[in-house]
């Protein structure tokens, strides 16, 4: 759908999508950065926290590695390590207990076979191909005005959007788990634990926005292929 050579589904759909990502992502650097003023309670780090709520579901096996950058924490099931980054690792705030927490609460998830987790690892080898395919097939089909193939991309990107979809509860999930954990160990209390929870929330708009994004890049996709099928 172009007028006067603007592709008006792209502006219409996409860009109010990527408008908000780009907001999340400024939302939960800022929020973060708020909160690493307000110190932890018993001076412990992220990386204490993280230990300690491992420790306390048995994961004694799971390592805890520092990582550059800022928030770069991240837990990789293969290697059965939390990386937490050095905004994070040795610092005591509310906010780096809090995302290390998070990371903690991933780690359990896997443990325990969370279901959605599960689904989401088992769909990454069909997002991963369409994430590299979907476009040039869609791409291609209408080029070929073959548009068996088109749709066949819309189908692979459609996957990507399913694992936007499922990342959802898993991230919700693993944020409720970190702040249970850090709440009954008595980690945080109070101003410390209201903080964590405004870090969480501000770090879980990025997924809901990485989700609106796809969401709107699928149907545009689905706009443009149904609508040059229709014109030839």
């Amino acid at each position: 759908m172009f007028y006067y050579g603007f592709d008006m589904t792209y502006v219409v759909l996409v860009l109010p999508a990527m408008i908000f990502a780009m907001w999340a992502q400024f939302n939960v650097q800022s929020t973060f950065k708020k909160y690493t003023r307000i110190p932890s309670e018993r001076g412990m780090t992220g990386r204490d926290a993280a230990r300690l709520i491992l420790d306390r579901n048995g994961l004694y096996n799971v390592k805890i590695e520092q990582v550059a950058g800022e928030l770069t924490d991240h837990f990789d099931p293969k290697a059965g390590v939390i990386r937490l980054s050095s905004s994070t690792y040795n610092v005591q705030s509310a906010a780096a207990v809090g995302v290390a927490a998070h990371e903690a609460g991933h780690a359990v998830q896997h443990a325990e076979g969370y279901g959605p987790i599960k689904l989401r690892e088992a769909i990454i080898p069909v997002t991963q191909l369409g994430s590299k395919l979907a476009i040039p097939l869609v791409i291609l089909g209408i080029i070929l005005s073959f548009y068996p193939l088109a749709y066949a991309g819309i189908i692979l990107f459609g996957a990507v959007t399913v694992f936007q979809l499922v990342t959802l509860p898993v991230e919700f999930n693993a944020s409720s788990r970190a702040v249970e954990a850090l709440d009954a160990s008595g980690t945080l209390s109070g101003d410390g634990l209201a903080a964590s929870k405004k870090v969480l929330r501000a770090a879980a708009l990025t997924y809901v926005a990485a989700l609106f994004v796809s969401l709107a890049n699928l149907l545009r996709l689905v706009i443009m292929v149904s609508g040059r099928g229709r014109r030839d």
